[in-house]
């Protein structure tokens, strides 16, 4: 069986691993990446991109990624103002890596859509092959449903090109939760756009007062977000979601439930949002101690992933297969 990563990012060229959190974290982040943890910290970017792309060519079961970025920061009058130097990878970048990797990677660009010149950069990214388009709304503070968008969406629509959008928690880089919501996909999914969901819409912290319940396997203290999504994939023919990074303990806790509602399965899809890392050790998707071990102990990060995954949604499972729905492995 082979699947296609719907969901996976390109760190910035200017990451860093040169503060003192950073280098405690580093070591648990090469381990997961399968990298030399001093290679990484000698050559962060180069280092990063060959691991990955040689991660995806040794993988069983993962074919290709898809491959993104995020845009930086833009205010009202479309002037760049703010830049995370980890996570905000450009366009160009992402085309760089893809160049150099084209039998791993299939680019996605990330245009913030305040940039007064964003309808011109979709037709440019476009024509440098990019196939998708990815939305980081929460970090950039932008409501997706502003009407002002609507060229936006309408280009998307016309050129044929899905859009990621992230709904639900964020803790890997600043956030505005009031953009983080499901109703971030209204005015996309009204324009026509191929939405996808991100994350099924899990992982707040929602329990402050008794905390215990952001990590149950009761469906009834799910995010309410979560079973929004399930009924408005029914509802919408132009949107589907993906999986990636649910094996974090505030989203893993819904697995078992995601695996049964098999009259959404088509229009999920497999994703991993690598380079974020994942737990399958402690973790609250209840596989046992035996099947843990054994999953933990494969090198290949994308292996791993997909190991887990396939506890839930076996091999014959339209999870794997529904890229087909919205990508091409070939321009």
């Amino acid at each position: 069986m082979k699947t296609i990563d719907i969901h996976t990012h390109l760190l910035s060229p200017q990451v860093r691993f040169d503060r003192l959190m950073d280098k405690i974290a580093v070591l648990f982040f090469a381990k997961n990446l399968g990298v030399d943890p001093r290679e990484l910290k000698a050559r962060p970017w180069e280092t990063y991109v060959t691991s990955m792309a040689r991660a995806v060519a040794e993988s069983r079961f993962v074919d290709k990624t898809c491959l993104f970025g995020v845009d930086c920061r833009i205010d009202s009058k479309g002037r760049e103002c703010g830049r995370d130097r980890t996570v905000c990878a450009m366009s160009e970048d992402v085309i760089k890596a893809t160049s150099r990797y084209p039998q791993q990677f299939i680019p996605f660009f990330s245009i913030n859509p305040l940039r007064l010149n964003a309808l011109d950069l979709i037709d440019e990214y476009v024509e440098k092959g990019c196939r998708g388009a990815k939305f980081l709304q929460n970090y950039w503070g932008v409501d997706l449903n502003r009407p002002d968008l609507i060229p936006y969406y309408e280009k998307l629509r016309e050129n044929n090109l899905p859009l990621i959008i992230h709904i639900g928690s964020e803790y890997s880089i600043d956030s505005e939760k009031c953009f983080e919501g499901i109703n971030m996909l209204n005015l996309p999914l009204e324009v026509g756009v191929t939405v996808i969901a991100a994350h099924m819409g899990l992982g707040q912290f929602n329990h402050k007062l008794l905390p215990w319940r952001n990590l149950s396997r009761n469906p009834i203290w799910f995010d309410s977000d979560y079973f929004q999504l399930l009924k408005m994939l029914e509802e919408h023919e132009n949107l589907y979601a993906d999986i990636s990074a649910i094996l974090i303990p505030l989203r893993a806790r819904a697995l078992p439930h995601l695996a049964k509602q098999k009259q959404v399965h088509h229009k999920i899809l497999f994703g991993t949002d690598y380079p974020v890392p994942f737990l399958i050790r402690f973790n609250t998707h209840g596989l046992s101690r035996q099947h843990t071990s054994r999953i933990a102990g494969i090198r290949n990060p994308f292996d791993r992933y997909v190991s887990a995954m396939l506890e839930f949604f076996p091999e014959e499972s339209a999870v794997y297969s529904n890229y087909n729905k919205i990508v091409t492995l070939e321009q």
